[in-house]
């Protein structure tokens, strides 16, 4: 199966082609490298439906790769979801980055933007999504190449890089669920989130603090999964 099939069919149960956009390029895993067949290994085991056996780390494979191949999967939804709904985020409409009225989060890379700026929404997950993205195609960071060794830093950034993804789902929860629902997408929308959640919790990825925006309904959708897992 190709590089391009598995991603969609990895994709497929979560948006339907008629909402299919982007709002970054996409990021594709080399075709015949190990991560390829880790991103292989993930489309089969989301089939199951149990999202907890999913997100596991495979019998004898290497964290810091499963964590690396599951952190372009999830820049890759969360691409596309913001897509769908990037024409109602405008600068008019969220003047500020936030996930309702108790958390707004203003941008800072730490090199091109030192000090913390105020910015509207969609600036803000321009920066966010371009920076992710610079992260992604730094081989330094992210090798592709089989034997190449992942940076001690590499934890860190992969968990900078979620927890900042983390704040365009809580913001499109917050600020535009009812343009969700107008796209008839919101089944799609939660199990996405449900698959990011279940992948951070599984490895300690966000500190619980920085998923106070969207805690109620976290544990409303795991609540869920125990009673029909148990």
């Amino acid at each position: 199966m190709c590089k391009i099939c598995v991603l969609r069919f990895k994709m497929s149960f979560l948006f339907s082609n008629r909402h299919n956009k982007t709002f970054k390029p996409h990021k594709s895993i080399p075709e015949g490298s190990h991560q390829h067949e880790l991103m292989r290994h993930a489309a089969a085991t989301l089939g199951s439906g149990n999202l907890q056996l999913a997100v596991a780390l495979p019998e004898g494979e290497d964290l810091n790769e499963w964590i690396a191949v599951n952190t372009v999967d999830f820049f890759n939804q969360i691409n596309m979801l913001y897509g769908t709904i990037a024409e109602f985020c405008t600068p008019t409409k969220c003047e500020v980055m936030s996930a309702g009225p108790k958390y707004e989060y203003h941008w800072a890379d730490g090199v091109t933007i030192k000090k913390p700026i105020k910015c509207s929404a969609p600036r803000y997950i321009d920066y966010l999504m371009s920076w992710v993205q610079c992260q992604l195609d730094n081989e330094e960071v992210f090798p592709s190449a089989v034997g190449v060794p992942f940076s001690k830093n590499f934890m860190s950034i992969a968990k900078t890089i979620l927890k900042r993804l983390f704040r365009v789902y809580a913001h499109i929860y917050h600020q535009h669920f009812s343009d969700v629902m107008g796209l008839g997408e919101e089944a799609h929308l939660n199990t996405s989130f449900k698959h990011f959640i279940y992948f951070v919790q599984e490895f300690n990825l966000i500190d619980r603090r920085e998923l106070a925006p969207l805690q109620e309904l976290i544990d409303k959708l795991i609540s869920r999964d125990k009673e029909k897992y148990k």
